[in-house]
Parts: C-alpha cells; sequence; structure tokens
C-alpha cells in the first residue's frame, strides 16, 4: 500500500476538538491508522490516515468539519534502527522531496506505518 490517502482537519485550539472529531470517525466506524497534530495559537492542523477516506470525509462533513484530502506515501517499514535511514535516501537518490512525516508503530507486527508527503509521487512510488 504504498499511495495512501491523507485527510487533513483544522480544528479550533481548544479543550475537547480532538475528542469531537475523533468521536464522529468511530460513531463511523472508520480506524484511524496514523495521526499526526501541530498546533498554533488558534488551530490544530490534523493529519490523519485512516482505513476509510470516503466514509470519513462523509462523516466529517456531516459534522460541519472542514476537511480536506491529499495523496501521501504510505510505508510499512521494519521497527528497527536504520529503516526510516534507508527510505529517505532511496528517495533523496531518486530527487524526491519529502515535505514531512509522522508514522505509527503497531505492537502485532513490530511494524511501522510510515506516512510520507512528497513533492513528487510519481517518482516516489517508481523507488518504493
Amino acid at each position: 500500500m504504498p499511495r495512501g490517502t491523507q485527510l487533513t482537519v483544522v480544528l479550533e485550539n481548544k479543550p475537547g476538538q480532538l475528542a469531537r472529531m475523533s468521536a464522529v470517525l468511530s460513531r463511523a466506524k472508520v480506524n484511524i491508522l496514523a495521526i499526526s497534530v501541530v498546533d498554533s495559537v488558534d488551530t490544530g492542523v490534523v493529519r490523519l490516515v485512516v482505513d476509510s477516506a470516503a466514509k470519513a470525509k462523509q462523516a466529517l462533513a456531516r459534522a460541519k468539519m472542514s476537511v480536506t484530502q491529499q495523496p501521501v506515501l504510505t510505508l510499512s517499514l521494519p521497527n528497527q534502527p536504520g529503516a526510516l535511514q534507508t527510505a529517505a535516501a532511496k528517495l533523496a537518490a531518486a530527487g524526491v522531496n519529502i515535505n514531512y512525516v509522522y508514522g505509527s508503530v503497531t505492537g502485532k507486527a513490530c511494524e511501522g506505518l510510515l506516512v510520507l508527503g512528497v513533492d513528487n509521487m510519481a517518482n516516489a512510488l517508481k523507488t518504493v
């Protein structure tokens, strides 16, 4: 699954907003696979990869939450030293710039899910 869909939701930076968004997804039976939240004084930008982007987008829109989607590179990497370096070096050698990255590690398979926003998806997909 090297190509994924990332959803981006902008929330007010106040108590309860992440819980509200999570409840919307939970009620829609959408599972969050990876998440990143970057805050500023007024807002929090939530980037997430879910098991069903279409269901999530629909549920968030019904809840009057603004949501956008972007293609991202998703990599399943071994949870071991050097895994990120190997992937990043391959992308760099192909001239692909990594704009941002976030991830999660599952305890079951001892693998990490890495989400990368890249400037050239076509080259990235050929590389990994």
